[in-house]
């Protein structure tokens, strides 16, 4: 029911982070997996690494947000198709509403929602012609619970949220299923000062009952599971990977 065997996957945004440890879980479960991100070096570091592990993937780099044809004409190369799409780039601005100007919150929505929506355009056709088509955004615990001072991110990854179950309901005739992970705190390179201030540790204590930041390594059997045969019939939700935060009162 997990197995993705001849099956071929896009992460974009898979060359760090959530999004390379939802890439290598792919390739593991047998999709033949691209990773994207804006650095070529980064991808083929990242590529080399990874071979050393026994896990072979591909690589698609430019920038999601502007080069989303090119991209995907790099992932199909070898195998002429696209069955899986998980869509994991984002960008964050956490100034609060007084001190971001209007274009900087048009800017913000433009790289996390609107370029979403323009990749999912460019590679429905693809996803389309597979017998059992995925795609996935990853979206955050911010699409249903916000924070002061962070209303550009909040809006967009809530709007990804009802993206996700717009296009669920448009394509699903088309035997496409369409869904979103919400990650919530995961201890990450990008964050991991965070994770190891004590103050932030005593917040996570109380405010999440695993009382502990996420393992990058945990969001990758949410990415296999919705894009595997086992969901087959999950369609629109937004999966949350949050230790319980979200519904901790």
């Amino acid at each position: 029911m997990f197995d993705l065997t001849g099956k071929t996957a896009l992460v974009t945004g898979g060359g760090r982070g959530l999004g390379l440890e939802m890439a290598k879980a792919l390739a593991r479960a047998g999709a033949w997996t691209v990773i994207n991100g804006r650095s070529r070096q980064n991808l083929e570091e990242v590529c080399e690494r990874l071979a050393g592990e026994g896990i072979a993937i591909g690589i698609a780099p430019g920038d999601i947000t502007r080069d989303v044809g090119p991209i995907l004409a790099q992932a199909i190369a070898k195998t002429g198709q696209l069955d899986i799409l998980i869509h994991a780039v984002g960008e964050r601005d956490r100034r609060g509403t007084e001190a971001m100007e209007p274009e900087d919150f048009a800017q913000l929505l433009n790289t996390d929602l609107t370029a979403a929506y323009a990749v999912a355009r460019a590679a429905l056709p693809l996803l389309k012609r597979s017998t059992a088509g995925r795609l996935i955004f990853v979206t955050s615990i911010a699409a249903f619970a916000a924070r002061a001072g962070d209303p550009a991110y909040t809006a967009a990854k809530g709007g990804l949220s009802a993206l996700t179950r717009s296009l669920a309901v448009e394509h699903g005739p088309d035997n496409l299923t369409v869904n979103a992970i919400a990650p919530g705190w995961f201890s990450t390179e990008t964050n991991a000062h965070l994770a190891a201030d004590p103050a932030l540790q005593a917040f996570v204590e109380v405010r999440i009952p695993l009382k502990r930041w996420g393992r990058p390594e945990e969001i990758a059997p949410a990415a296999v599971f919705l894009a595997s045969p086992a969901a087959s019939f999950v369609n629109g939700i937004t999966l949350t990977v949050d230790g319980g935060m979200t519904v901790q009162m």
